[in-house]
């Protein structure tokens, strides 16, 4: 067995701390935004102007509008509903930029051939991207419990009918460590806001597959039956056919918004932690 070089064992240590407390202040900020996003995933009724298109006038959403939801979450749970299944959202989004950090820097050292753990290790475009997605799918593996915890809680609201007790942009990896805090926010931004936009419709699918037979207030509007859906193409074919388009981008409005301070926030945090934290390991 090859024992790790200390400066590798030191550096796995600054990524996964720094990546862990980058992504859970990211996720207690925009908390109050992906609740909203939530609600309206799961939220089974087709938009309205939708609705008026096809002729389907079998139920009115909950929820219309952003602001409208918020109002409505407001006055009905109140501001704890804003935070609801945060808990289980650190517990997913801490070992999930914990393991993304960690993971992408060992990825890239073994993809550049290098047995240094040094900071900034330049790739090409092609390994950039093999090398974060590789990354992503490891934390997402390591994360999903806390997820599916995550959803359930949020999804639901009052009164309870179920109750429990218990992006930082990965391809872009050649990063000049010169970059200012707006620069380094700005990247962020960008994106987590393009993410989004491109893996919303897969986001909704997730959603409606965690939420299968969960019971909820009739207030809230048709549940999702259980074995809804045979598979994940059943399921966008179902979706397009009941609800349209506009069905598989609900909640694309606060996901969007939530995207880019989430994805920025965590840039920075990260890049300030991990400063801190390497100045602090290598002070003698």
């Amino acid at each position: 067995m090859v024992m790790e070089e200390p400066g590798q064992l030191k550096r796995a240590l600054i990524d996964t701390t720094a990546g862990a407390l980058a992504g859970a202040i990211s996720r207690t900020v925009t908390s109050p935004l992906d609740v909203i996003k939530i609600r309206f995933q799961v939220q089974l009724e087709p938009t309205s102007s939708w609705a008026l298109v096809h002729g389907n006038m079998g139920g009115s959403s909950k929820y219309t509008g952003m602001l409208q939801a918020a109002k409505d979450i407001f006055r009905e749970e109140g501001l704890p509903g804003f935070w609801r299944g945060n808990v289980p959202a650190l517990l997913m989004v801490m070992p999930y930029t914990a393991i993304q950090f960690a993971a992408l820097h060992k990825l890239k050292t073994f993809a550049a051939g290098s047995s240094k753990a040094e900071n900034h290790i330049q790739l090409s475009p092609y390994l950039s991207y093999v090398s974060g997605a590789l990354a992503g799918c490891a934390a997402t593996i390591g994360s999903y419990p806390f997820d599916l915890l995550r959803t359930l809680l949020a999804s639901q609201g009052e009164p309870k009918a179920w109750n429990c007790h218990t992006s930082y942009n990965m391809s872009s990896t050649n990063i000049d460590v010169s970059l200012s805090s707006f620069q380094l926010f700005v990247c962020g931004l960008a994106a987590g806001t393009c993410a989004k936009l491109v893996c919303h419709p897969l986001d909704v699918v997730k959603k409606r597959f965690q939420i299968e037979g969960l019971q909820r207030h009739p207030k809230y509007g048709a549940r999702v039956e259980y074995r809804a859906y045979k598979n994940m193409l059943d399921a966008l074919r179902r979706i397009l056919q009941a609800e349209g388009w506009a069905g598989l981008y609900k909640g694309i409005l606060p996901s969007t918004i939530k995207a880019a301070p989430a994805g920025a926030v965590t840039f920075v945090a990260y890049e300030f932690t991990s400063d801190w934290l390497e100045s602090i390991l290598t002070w003698n």
